[in-house]
């Protein structure tokens, strides 16, 4: 192979770095274990221009989509939601009842690194936290080193699934 097309073939595959999607826990069984007995419908919120100022204080954008998908029992509410971490994005499940986070999951993993967010020792920090009047989580969780962006994807989407329970427990 001549040195020209070698350093070809080489930045090519540079170009493509691609990362395999690692499935943690599918969505549906997510939502199986999310409530007892059977899965509620999927229901939908507007998000509103109130609730997208919300929405950009949190995850400092607006969310591109005009409604969020979530699930509905009674006072609990299931939410899968998507930040990017470093250059992928990283798919969460968030179940939040009377305005606390009940369990937080990893649902798919996308990046090479700080995939340590996926263990129960970290995932449990979440349990039990709420938002303050400022959109802020109630406590701090432990980071990891060497997964910075993962932790902070995971906080802004804790709040993100805090924020949005708020607004569906005030919606009719």
């Amino acid at each position: 192979m001549s040195k020209r097309l070698r350093s070809f073939v080489l930045a090519l595959l540079a170009a493509c770095h691609v990362h395999a999607a690692e499935v943690i826990e599918a969505p549906e069984a997510f939502l199986a274990s999310a409530f007892t007995g059977s899965t509620p419908a999927q229901t939908v919120l507007w998000l509103t221009p109130d609730i997208q100022s919300g929405i950009s204080r949190i995850m400092g954008h607006r969310l591109p989509n005009l409604r969020q998908r979530y699930w509905r029992n009674g006072r609990r509410t299931a939410w899968i939601l998507e930040k990017v971490g470093k250059e992928e994005p990283i798919t969460a499940g968030f179940v939040v009842e009377d305005g606390r986070i009940v369990s937080a999951h990893v649902l798919i993993y996308r990046e090479t690194r700080g995939w340590e967010i996926r263990y129960p020792n970290f995932r449990d920090q979440f349990i039990d936290l709420s938002l303050d009047q400022n959109l802020a989580l109630n406590k701090r969780f432990d980071g990891i080193a060497g997964a910075t962006l993962s932790v902070n994807a995971m906080g802004a989407m804790a709040r993100l699934a805090l924020y949005l329970h708020r607004a569906a427990m005030q919606s009719p």
